[in-house]
């Protein structure tokens, strides 16, 4: 998919298509206006009939408009004028690009840019523009011998602007909406490969492949150099496995040496049986979507290293199969994580947190400005909050607002839970340091208090994704969520350098 912006009047261009905006009370926008002069009141004529009412996402493809260059115009509802805002208009996108997928259009001219929102600026309709029509247009074939739809015909969009002052920023805007796009495709394709493919040894290999590709310094670690750094808590999950563990790490430059980085820990577990306190059989194949969080990391850095922003940022990936065998931790053991601290596994099925929790004491010698880690943790999360969003814990007050904000800038949204003392007592052990579960209640929350143990020594903050990285049923496809909301905070980050 090409994206272009560009300054120039509706009546006057050559395409395939042109989508113009009708309100609900049959207003036309500005750009509609001069396609119907110049058609001499054809549009007009057109809503008189009632065969187009401009109710939010409703849409009317016309042909052959009498003195209008282009072959075509779609007309996408806008709603109401009043309620006109920032969901109306990904509702009209949506609908606009998703009615041309079902057509032979192969490039079109969006006249949506000028008509204002009350809560968004030009930058964001921009980009989100690029991200929307890209998810529109994903399709994941790669393992099918014949793919089984048709790839769209759609190949190119314009989006059209009346002021040339504005131009520069559009550009910008567009790059970033077409970087996040990006880093969104290769965390979907990574999670949508089947679990025999994609084990830890390809995510190493493609972030090697990754590296070469955007110059990134990449590092994998096997099973000697772990446990020479005593990552016990991470082998401890990999025993169970005949894919061999990696713990990756990806270090992108885009500032001097002594600037601190970002740090991004993505959880990796390429597949999740439970081990042995192994998972009931329902569903059990999305599993393969335990390791969205590494995924996430994988996409954010792609986005981070296309836009070339001015930060540095540090990729940080523990990979490992949690799997049942005869050498698996069993529940009862006790196992030292690369801290020192003690862990006494009660569930094997809580192996994220085991392995987050020694990438977590790596991180520390980044000396990082923050580090976020992203894990499909906990079922409790789902519970919570369901699918719309991600559950967000800091020890950092600052920290967790800039997260919350690029949430919202980005609508991949993220809501913060508490973090409290009073919730560490749920991990208390007779036998360890600390157990790696909680019981049942706050399950969330317990899980992230466990992390925070291993991330005292610097400002941190953790994403539970279990609700938002995938989608289940019928769409069954990853999201790549939460590249938006990462990126967006980078990109936020790298302005106020």
């Amino acid at each position: 998919m090409d994206f272009a912006i560009k300054v120039g009047s509706a009546d006057k261009q050559r395409s395939s298509c042109i989508v113009l905006g009708v309100f609900e009370s049959r207003k036309l926008t500005d750009a509609a206006k001069n396609i119907d002069i110049a058609a001499d009141g054809y549009v007009s004529n057109i809503l008189r009939t009632g065969d187009m009412n401009g109710k939010l996402g409703a849409t009317l493809l016309l042909h052959n408009i009498p003195a209008i260059p282009s072959k075509r115009i779609l007309l996408v509802g806008l709603g109401q004028e009043k309620e006109y805002n920032s969901k109306a208009f990904r509702t009209a996108i949506l609908s606009a690009v998703n009615a041309l997928l079902r057509t032979a259009v192969s490039e079109v001219g969006l006249f949506l840019l000028d008509i204002p929102l009350k809560d968004r600026d030009l930058s964001w309709k921009v980009s989100q523009t690029a991200v929307l029509a890209s998810d529109c247009l994903y399709r994941f074939d790669a393992p099918k011998s014949k793919s089984e739809s048709e790839l769209p015909s759609l190949n190119k969009v314009t989006l059209y602007l009346s002021d040339r002052a504005h131009l520069k920023i559009a550009e910008v805007a567009m790059a970033q909406g077409v970087a996040i796009a990006q880093g969104m495709k290769v965390a979907k394709d990574l999670g949508n490969l089947a679990p025999n493919i994609c084990t830890p040894s390809y995510l190493a290999k493609h972030a090697v492949d990754m590296g070469k590709a955007h110059k990134l310094k990449v590092s994998v670690l096997g099973h000697k150099e772990m446990e020479k750094l005593k990552m016990g808590a991470l082998l401890a999950v990999a025993k169970g496995s005949h894919q061999p563990a990696k713990f990756i790490t990806l270090e992108y430059k885009g500032l001097g040496k002594t600037e601190k980085p970002i740090v991004l820990v993505g959880k990796g577990i390429t597949f999740d049986t439970g081990g042995i306190s192994l998972k009931p059989p329902a569903e059990m194949d999305e599993m393969k979507y335990d390791m969205s969080g590494a995924a996430s990391v994988l996409g954010t850095l792609t986005a981070v290293a296309a836009m070339g922003l001015p930060l540095n940022v540090v990729g940080i990936i523990p990979t490992t199969e949690n799997m049942p065998g005869g050498n698996a931790t069993k529940p009862g053991d006790v196992v030292t994580s690369m801290s020192g601290q003690t862990i006494e596994i009660l569930n094997t099925d809580a192996e994220g947190r085991l392995i987050l929790c020694d990438a977590l004491t790596y991180a520390e010698r980044y000396n990082p400005e923050a580090v976020i880690d992203i894990a499909t943790l906990t079922g409790a999360c789902v519970i919570a909050l369901g699918h719309v969003a991600s559950g967000l814990m800091s020890n950092n007050d600052q920290l967790a607002d800039e997260l919350l904000q690029a949430a919202e800038l980005s609508v991949d949204r993220a809501w913060r839970l508490p973090l409290w003392d009073d919730y560490q007592d749920l991990l208390k052990s007779n036998f360890a340091d600390m157990a790696n579960i909680g019981g049942r209640s706050a399950g969330t929350i317990s899980a992230a208090c466990f992390l925070a143990r291993f991330a005292d020594k610097y400002h941190w903050a953790h994403l539970d994704i279990a609700g938002t990285a995938w989608k289940s049923g019928k769409d069954k496809g990853s999201t790549g969520r939460p590249v938006p909301l990462l990126t967006q905070f980078l990109i936020s980050r790298a302005m106020r350098k």
